[in-house]
């Protein structure tokens, strides 16, 4: 019998990136209250704003999924990931979210948020609470979608 390539739906990358995506997608919207500006502005702005921040989401989580197949030496983790796959996954997401949104909103770069008076800040690291627990919440989500895919 003959093995045949697995389809371009069946590269554990690709099915990250996607379901990483569409739940970011949701998660964006959710939060919406918690920036600035952000529920005043036009609709069709908002729906670009966030897919743009989810697309972002999805490369951060390719690079989380990235790190962990290079330690663990195997794109396939994701199919029976560990504790520790899983906090390493994690661990980047929320590094990369710390230094992104620390940049965003104390050091004056303009990558178009601002925290509203409503964003919970966790006191000493600055970060908001909803980004810091988007990449608690997400990345098992995510892995979970995407073991169901692939099995």
């Amino acid at each position: 019998m003959t093995r045949r390539a697995p389809g371009i739906l069946e590269l554990p990358e690709l099915t990250v990136f996607i379901f990483a995506f569409l739940l970011n997608f949701v998660w964006e919207f959710l939060q919406v209250p918690l920036y600035e500006g952000m529920a005043e502005i036009a609709h069709w702005q908002g729906i670009k704003t966030c897919a743009q921040a989810s697309g972002a989401d999805g490369v951060i989580m390719l690079v989380g999924f990235w790190s962990t197949a290079v330690l663990w030496r195997t794109r396939y983790w994701v199919l029976r990931p560990t504790t520790r796959q899983m906090v390493v996954f994690s661990g980047v997401g929320i590094v990369i979210t710390i230094v992104a949104e620390n940049l965003a909103t104390t050091q004056g770069w303009t990558w178009g948020w601002v925290y509203a008076d409503a964003m919970p800040v966790v006191p000493i690291i600055g970060t908001g609470l909803s980004p810091l627990l988007q990449w608690v919440v997400l990345p098992p989500l995510t892995i979970w979608f995407v073991r169901r895919h692939l099995t």
